[in-house]
């Protein structure tokens, strides 16, 4: 029997295998697509991401390094520079390509497959043919797995959907810039010496070409054709009853988001990934979901009220002359995101 099924091959689920195999547990991960997978990500990388990834024994691709936030509204600017080190921002497939490459190095076991129907009794759970002590889920925002538990819950609030597109410029900064304006905003990020992504996060259902309309001076920056297609992602904030289910945890997007606003996502899923596989160890899935929600307390309080905050116009207005007239309280913040 194998001592752990990862369903899911992005990078939660394959941080998930990895922490497996160096903890000496079989783990065998189901994904349908092959390798790598491109994903509407705003594709910065955290500090504490940055670390977690050199924790994992992982070749880390170049990428561009991040110095710090920086949010933008006409002429207002409030910055924050990295304490614990530079972030990181990297292309999601090259991302996903070196963590598939770490999960082969440390013998894990990619099935090309989906997953159907999970059963599990009080030894052990099996799905896609495959009988496993235990069953992590990193199948992304919309689990297939965490829908068939029944773990999802309603969210009647205004739903947020990403929207994300690279440019061939030179970066012109190694901050990554949040333009704000009422209707959403844009999140810039370089990826490459000669390349930046920009993602667009509203409540409003349009093309790309129409948010980006709304910050005239970042798209005067972006001239010249665009590098790729826009991907697209949504809806954001997924509300989840609990992180297990059985012999099942949930990890990464799977185990629930409130939304990219202050992008931690790639910093979560790694972090979520190495409890989920601690407390497996030790023979304690109970504990997965308070170590969850410790890890994540600081980004969900933050993202929830900055989005309260943010989300009617007048707010929108307001939040980046706040942050430049208390940089204290604004570098505050992001020391406790990183």
């Amino acid at each position: 029997m194998i001592d752990l099924l990862v369903v899911g091959g992005g990078p939660a689920g394959l941080a998930t295998a990895v922490h497996a195999a160096l903890a000496g547990l079989e783990a065998v991960v189901i994904e349908p697509r092959s390798t790598p997978v491109d994903k509407a990500c705003g594709e910065g990388v955290m500090p504490s991401g940055v670390r977690a990834l050199s924790a994992l024994g992982l070749d880390i691709p170049p990428g561009h390094p991040l110095r710090g936030i920086r949010y933008v509204r006409g002429l207002h600017r409030a910055q924050a520079p990295f304490h614990d080190g530079p972030g990181l921002g990297l292309r999601r497939t090259e991302l996903h390509a070196a963590l598939a490459r770490r999960a082969q190095e440390t013998g894990v076991r990619i099935v090309t497959g989906r997953v159907g129907e999970v059963e599990q009794d009080g030894d052990s759970v099996t799905a896609a043919g495959l009988r496993a002590r235990w069953l992590v889920a990193a199948d992304g925002l919309r689990s297939p797995v965490r829908h068939r538990l029944g773990l999802d819950l309603p969210d009647r609030r205004p739903r947020r959907y990403g929207q994300r597109r690279h440019y061939r410029v030179k970066p012109w900064t190694d901050f990554v810039e949040v333009h704000w304006s009422t209707a959403g905003e844009a999140y810039v990020t370089p990826v490459a010496a000669d390349l930046v992504g920009v993602a667009v996060l509203s409540t409003a259902r349009r093309g790309y070409d129409d948010h980006l309309a709304a910050f005239p001076e970042l798209r005067a920056r972006l001239a010249g054709p665009p590098a790729n297609a826009v991907r697209g992602a949504g809806p954001l904030r997924q509300r989840v009853l609990r992180r297990s289910a059985g012999r099942v945890l949930l990890v990464g997007d799977a185990a629930g988001y409130v939304d990219a606003l202050t992008g931690e996502g790639i910093a979560l899923a790694l972090a979520s990934a190495e409890a989920a596989v601690a407390c497996l160890r030790a023979g304690r899935p109970q504990d997965y979901e308070g170590r969850w929600r410790k890890l994540t307390r600081r980004h969900r309080l933050l993202t929830e009220g900055l989005l309260r905050f943010s989300g009617h116009a007048a707010g929108a207005r307001l939040v980046v002359p706040a942050a430049a007239r208390m940089p204290s309280v604004f570098a505050a913040a992001v020391r406790a995101l990183q």
